[in-house]
């Protein structure tokens, strides 16, 4: 009998992908503002989501804001600005009242000592005036750099960048930077877009993290600048599965303000109690933007 051949399989030919090139510095500034663009025009009407109508206002909501949401803050601004509508009125505040009635947005004790102490630093040495140059801003207790610049680009007109816990990640994950220190991120963010960007940036991207782009969750298969996204594929790809993430308008849901700008398509957040099963995003460690 004829011994069988046996033919012998040919060695597995191993593909090795091709490293990726990395991306110049000028590709990914071009690439940066392409997503600046399409932001805005997703987001045209982004705006603070802390209700505030004077630059004291926008501070005390700004310090209020730490380890909370903006919406639990405008819930509770109405009753503290109606018993302290000025420094003077703050500075002499009884703690124990005080507290009480910020009770709500957490590390209450804490907090209270913040807003006597800058309201007596305002009384006492800018003539019961908001300053308006960050050096200033940022001697007050309770008041950093992320504060500073959300009162100095919207209250007076100044640009800032406002890196809070949603434009560290998104910068981060745009391929930004690498950075983790908020001051670091603001001055790399700082170098790739004009100044004149700056506060309307800060918005866009912001509103980005909190309805598309979540911490833990984000909806990468609804999210119009995929395309432009280093990091997609990180969330949720499939569109159906994703769109089911959206929060805020983009979800049907009420938005983080109970005096939302004319322009603003959602619903207005319900006041104290109203409850609308959608408290907000993760907490930013010096309040949230």
């Amino acid at each position: 009998m004829a011994e069988s051949k046996v033919r012998k399989a040919a060695p597995a030919v191993q593909r090795v992908a091709k490293p990726k090139k990395p991306e110049s510095k000028l590709a990914m500034v071009r690439r940066a503002r392409k997503i600046n663009r399409a932001l805005a025009e997703l987001y045209p009407y982004a705006h603070p989501e802390l209700d505030f109508e004077s630059p004291f206002e926008l501070l005390v909501a700004t310090v209020l804001s730490a380890q909370t949401t903006d919406l639990r803050v405008n819930q509770t601004t109405p009753a503290l600005f109606a018993k302290y509508p000025t420094p003077e009125d703050m500075a002499v505040a009884v703690p124990e009242e005080l507290e009480e009635i910020i009770r709500p947005t957490g590390f209450f004790r804490a907090k209270a000592r913040s807003l006597i102490g800058l309201a007596a630093a305002l009384r006492d040495r800018f003539d019961g005036e908001v300053p308006g140059r960050l050096a200033d801003l940022v001697t007050l207790p309770g008041v950093g750099r992320k504060t500073a610049n959300v009162v100095l680009g919207n209250a007076f007109g100044v640009p800032g960048i406002t890196v809070d816990t949603h434009f560290g990640r998104l910068a981060r994950r745009f391929g930004w930077t690498d950075e983790e220190d908020p001051v670091k991120v603001e001055a790399v963010v700082a170098e790739i877009f004009p100044k004149s960007e700056w506060t309307m940036l800060s918005h866009r991207v912001v509103f980005h993290g909190r309805r598309v782009c979540h911490s833990r969750k984000p909806a990468c298969g609804a999210c119009p600048i995929a395309s432009l996204c280093p990091s997609y594929g990180a969330g949720e790809t499939d569109p159906e599965k994703a769109r089911k993430l959206l929060k805020y308008e983009l979800g049907g849901q009420p938005g983080q303000r109970l005096r939302p700008p004319a322009d603003y398509p959602g619903q207005p957040a319900p006041r104290a109690g109203g409850g609308n099963g959608e408290p907000g995003d993760a907490a930013d460690p010096e309040g949230a933007a």
